[in-house]
């Protein structure tokens, strides 16, 4: 997934039934190319009663989103932008955004 997308990032949806709509990052699959965008994209899951789950009953959850379905959002223009890769003097690689040139990380 060479997206640059991070975990605690905001990320907007580009396509599908949840097009528009913003999200924090919750958690991040790369091997699946996938990741977890709060509040968008739920389920209901019928669960057993479990440690976590005392009650169960129909659980209300985030799904996956396919990586190349979001756009990272960048903080100072709050757009949807493309991310580049900038080398600072002491030669760490940060994150920049495509259309400000802001520094994200």
């Amino acid at each position: 997934m060479a997206l640059g997308i991070k975990k605690e990032d905001t990320v907007v949806v580009l396509t599908g039934k949840e097009q528009g709509k913003r999200g924090r990052v919750i958690a991040i699959f790369p091997k699946q190319g996938r990741l977890l965008v709060e509040r968008v994209n739920m389920i209901k899951k019928h669960m057993k009663p479990n440690q976590q789950y005392k009650q169960g009953g129909i659980i209300e959850m985030e799904a996956s989103l396919e990586s190349s379905n979001v756009m990272l959002v960048c903080p100072k223009c709050d757009t949807p932008t493309r991310v580049g890769n900038q080398m600072l003097e002491d030669g760490r690689k940060i994150r920049a955004c495509k259309k400000c040139k802001e520094v994200m990380d």
